[in-house]
């Protein structure tokens, strides 16, 4: 059972209000209203008022007006409000993490790892608030110094999706607030609870050190309403969207006419690739959590295996009794292994999507089923699905969010099973087991995975935040959280100053009056 009276704990009220500026509330109840229910067991939460173009416009300005504040405070001063939040968001970790569960349906192990990721960003931003470094060159000219810096950016927009109700938003805006942005944040319609307590639990920061409204904000609303009027918006310089391909090809679409700048994360069709010599003691765990994770409603979830001919079997009777072993349930209970899907459409996705496989010539090896009965009266719980399949089918080239795990046979060299790989339009997030050093390698060379991010020996879901997370081709190609992913919320600015008491011209070009 779910704990009601962690909403009170976390500022949810029965009825909550779609906009925010870290101290104000909109009044607004005539622009629609979310009901909120809960995969888990069907049950209503909590509602929100949508917000309306009036207040969409408020944020905006308050966010216009704190940057320009925000981006004369010194970057360590204000990764030390970073470190605050982080601080806060400790304190809170369980509180949220269960909130996250309940609206989502992760299990609570990764409701609870999902509130981490946000500590771990936080801690990681504190760092690069010392680091936004700029590089010096030697100028061809003498008495030159050439050298580089970055500034900020302006109001930054974050839209993100339901799989992630709070992570995404975190990797986004505490890089975007240590780099000097101000932030306006759109969470998915699916999820609006999660981001209201997280915006209290921000907010509690901005009143006690005494910072001004518009630093963070929240606005939830229809995407006819809000998410045009961010994509067209000119006062926004950046926005960062998580969403399927076909979202993010309109956005692009959309900010690129204003010559706006954009990081889009969208669709994975990650693999895994066993060889012979792979450690399947190490890769089948890999494989079951990385595809049965979330209910298979990662971006980075594992959606097809290629599997050497001469393991194929083996590996299959493994899967098998692997998922056999898989406790579904209510997320809350801390040993459930995966909670529902998000609402009864994804089931049906799930549902179309294994007839396509099947009348395209796949085989369902287990799975399959919507469960019903005790504790199943949502509608929302499925059985997780390993299909024997190929990888030219129509439905294996597709993004399905559900727990479907496609089996593709290869033959011959690593090679082989690259070229199968790597034939697919998205390109975020990809593996290899295998103990072969050259195969290790072929697969991370350039002739090797063609995803942003590519491992041995581990699995394609469950990055750390110390490294830039995104992908190629349709998945978007944009990058957020670690390395130096931080460069994106910054404007980048070349300078050149001659200390000397001649107006040399570069390229050695004489022009004299």
């Amino acid at each position: 059972m779910f704990d009601r009276s962690i909403l009170e704990k976390l500022g949810i009220k029965e009825e909550n209000f779609g906009a925010c500026t870290g101290l104000e509330w909109s009044k607004t109840t005539d622009a629609g209203v979310l009901e909120v229910h809960s995969p888990i067991d069907g049950k209503l939460i909590a509602r929100v008022y949508q917000a309306s173009a009036e207040d969409y416009e408020r944020v905006v300005q308050k966010a216009e007006e704190a940057f320009k504040y925000w981006r004369t405070i010194p970057a360590p001063r204000r990764g030390e409000i970073v470190r605050q939040i982080g601080l806060r968001l400790r304190e809170y970790k369980d509180l949220l993490g269960r909130l996250v569960t309940y609206e989502m349906g992760k299990s609570i192990q990764e409701g609870w790892g999902e509130v981490q990721e946000m500590i771990d960003i936080c801690d990681f931003a504190v760092g690069q608030s010392r680091m936004l470094y700029g590089f010096t060159m030697h100028s061809e000219r003498p008495n030159h110094r050439m050298y580089e810096q970055y500034h900020p950016l302006g109001p930054v927009a974050i839209i993100t999706a339901f799989n992630f109700p709070v992570a995404v938003w975190a990797w986004n805006a505490m890089i975007a607030t240590v780099a000097g942005d101000t932030n306006i944040w759109k969470p998915a319609s699916k999820v609006p609870l999660t981001a209201i307590a997280v915006q209290n639990i921000v907010g509690e920061i901005v009143k006690e050190n005494d910072l001004p409204e518009g630093l963070f904000n929240l606005v939830i609303g229809k995407g006819s309403v809000i998410g045009e009027r961010i994509l067209e918006d000119k006062r926004i310089p950046l926005v960062s969207l998580t969403g399927s391909t076909a979202v993010g090809r309109h956005a692009a679409t959309k900010i690129s006419a204003r010559l706006g700048k954009y990081i889009l994360e969208l669709g994975g069709n990650n693999a895994i690739i066993l060889t012979p010599d792979a450690n399947l003691e190490l890769a089948v765990p890999a494989i079951v959590f990385g595809a049965v994770g979330t209910a298979g409603q990662r971006c980075t979830t594992t959606r097809r295996l290629i599997i050497h001919e001469s393991i194929y079997d083996r590996v299959k009777e493994s899967l098998i009794k692997a998922y056999k072993s898989v406790r579904i349930g209510n997320p809350l209970d801390d040993k459930i292994h995966m909670g529902p899907l998000v609402d009864k459409g994804a089931v049906d996705t799930y549902l179309k999507a294994l007839e396509q496989v099947k009348a395209e010539g796949g085989k369902i090896i287990y799975g399959g089923e919507v469960l019903t009965g005790p504790g199943y009266e949502a509608g929302t719980y499925v059985l997780p699905t390993l299909v024997e399949a190929e990888n030219h089918y129509q439905i294996v080239q597709e993004e399905t969010f559900a727990p479907i795990l496609y089996l593709i046979k290869y033959k011959g060299s690593v090679e082989n099973a690259i070229e199968i790989h790597n034939d697919v339009v998205q390109g975020l997030s990809s593996s290899i087991f295998t103990n072969n050093l050259q195969e290790a390698e072929t697969f991370l060379s350039a002739w090797g995975s063609d995803c942003g991010i590519a491992n041995v020996n581990i699995g394609t879901s469950g990055a750390e935040i110390g490294g830039a997370f995104g992908g190629e081709k349709e998945t978007g190609g944009g990058r957020e959280s670690g390395s130096d992913a931080w460069k994106a919320y910054m404007r980048r600015q070349t300078n050149t100053i001659n200390f000397g008491k001649e107006l040399p011209l570069a390229q050695g070009i004489k022009f004299e009056i």
